[in-house]
């Protein structure tokens, strides 16, 4: 396996240009586009702790002006093999990486960043780029709101897909729900990262597909009333609940919305 590029030590480099962009628009804009920046990553890799600094900072501080940025961020199980057992890791994220690499025709490595559904190699300049770029093209409307909660653990959700937008004909746009939770960390001692702390933000804790959003909808492509469960450990305080519809075969992201879950 591929474990980074070199243009990852780059990242704090040119960190400033992600900064700057922070102050040409304010936090408030109503204008923002949702984009969804995945990153799959892992404890057991030691160029890994920046990029997720990186990630944490684009989902913290929405530098990059027009964009609402909705991170995911995903720890991988291949390197669970170095010494190191990430608590976060997941088969089911490896396998979605190796959905995206064989898409771009590309070995999988850590760290990797994926911009609604669009892979990119680059530094943080680059990211911020690609982030804009994304915020400028024409977005399916995708809205979610929480509703009551079903018994212990669990919590009624609507959600809604306005007609697609940009769906690649004879693809198939699967809608998709995830939960995040922020304020995660772990105290290594094994592995290429033994002695540190390392902190998550907005980690993959579910991913489950909801449904189908129809090409010839009018006006709404999709709705639905998914009841999601939490596990005990999951601190309600840092979850968010996230919902994005993604092209089965192109994999573009066509639109996403995300809610806090209020505990």
């Amino acid at each position: 396996m591929t474990k980074i590029t070199t243009s990852f030590a780059l990242l704090f480099i040119c960190l400033p240009f992600a900064v700057r962009a922070k102050a040409q628009t304010p936090a408030t804009d109503a204008a923002r586009q949702p984009v969804v920046v995945e990153l799959f990553t892992s404890e057991g890799c030691s160029t890994c702790p920046p990029a997720d600094t990186l990630l944490q900072q684009f989902e913290q501080q929405q530098p990059v002006a027009g964009a609402e940025i909705i991170a995911l961020e995903e720890h991988v199980d291949y390197w669970n093999q170095q010494g190191w057992t990430d608590p976060f890791s997941s088969s089911e994220w490896t396998a979605r990486q190796q959905d995206y690499a064989a898409l771009f025709k590309k070995d999988v490595y850590t760290p990797e960043f994926v911009v609604n559904g669009h892979q990119f190699v680059g530094d943080s300049r680059k990211a911020a780029l690609e982030i804009a770029k994304a915020a400028q093209e024409v977005k399916t409307e995708v809205a979610i709101t929480s509703g009551s909660p079903q018994g212990k653990g669990a919590q009624h959700f609507t959600v809604s897909v306005g007609k697609l937008a940009q769906n690649t004909p004879g693809d198939v746009a699967e809608v998709w729900l995830a939960v995040t939770e922020d304020g995660l960390h772990s105290s290594v001692n094994l592995g290429e990262n033994a002695g540190h702390v390392l902190h998550h933000v907005a980690t993959l804790r579910s991913l489950q597909k909801i449904g189908v959003a129809n090409a010839n909808g009018a006006s709404a492509s999709f709705s639905g009333d998914p009841v999601v469960k939490f596990k005990s450990h999951w601190d309600p305080a840092n979850l968010h609940v996230v919902v994005f519809v993604q092209g089965k075969k192109s994999k573009e992201i066509l639109g996403a919305a995300s809610t806090k879950i209020k505990g």
